[in-house]
């Protein structure tokens, strides 16, 4: 079974997405803060990290950062999910070392299928 992480502060977002994956048949755990949010990525060692931006404690772009500079998770797929949409925000994120953006507000079954690919 395939494993994601989720780091999102938004307890509706969060709650729907978890239980999308879940019926996917995809293992999902879900942090609300950045600080929690890599503990986690570091413990389960997921097959994806879905990354808002967001973020109490440490933002999205440190998360990433911290993930992608890490021996135990840089190989890791990092996807960013986020109301941050300009042109600046996703240069960060690149640099920060994401692997894709997705816009919020997402169509659910369509974020659900991009999610689909990178877990092949």
């Amino acid at each position: 079974m395939k494993k994601v992480v989720l780091i999102e502060d938004s307890k509706v977002l969060g709650t729907a997405l978890v239980g999308a994956l879940k019926v996917e048949g995809i293992e999902a755990h879900w942090a609300e803060n950045g600080v929690a949010g890599v503990a986690l990525a570091k413990q389960l060692k997921p097959d994806l990290v879905l990354l808002d931006l967001m973020l109490p404690k440490l933002s999205g772009f440190e998360v990433c950062k911290l993930l992608k500079t890490d021996n135990a998770t840089w190989r890791i797929p990092v996807v960013i999910m986020s109301t941050l949409t300009d042109e600046e925000s996703r240069t960060r994120a690149q640099e920060s070392g994401a692997d894709y953006f997705i816009p919020k507000p997402y169509d659910l079954a369509a974020t659900i299928g991009e999610i689909k690919k990178y877990l092949k």
